[in-house]
């Protein structure tokens, strides 16, 4: 299932290949050394539904699952730095 909670000091982040934002924020991560798998929820209906579920309904992208299990819509380099704590 693609919505499997990472392992901790990583995240799940959900993209779509045409996602300007997506890119940054993945380039950000590299830069950093923060380990990440990455969804294409185009590809994976399953991640579609829960991009939708955190989103109130829209396919909004990147969304990130932390390994708390929460999530956020387009996060900050910070924001993601912070909640791995």
């Amino acid at each position: 299932m693609s919505t499997t909670t990472p392992e901790p000091g990583t995240i799940t982040m959900y993209t779509t290949t045409w996602c300007g934002y997506c890119r940054r924020l993945k380039k950000q991560l590299d830069g950093e050394g923060i380990g990440y798998l990455e969804v294409n929820i185009e590809e994976d209906p399953q991640a579609a539904s829960f991009v939708e579920e955190v989103n109130g309904g829209n396919q909004t992208v990147p969304t990130v699952l932390f390994p708390d299990g929460s999530a956020a819509t387009n996060p900050s380099l910070n924001e993601v730095r912070t909640r791995l704590g």
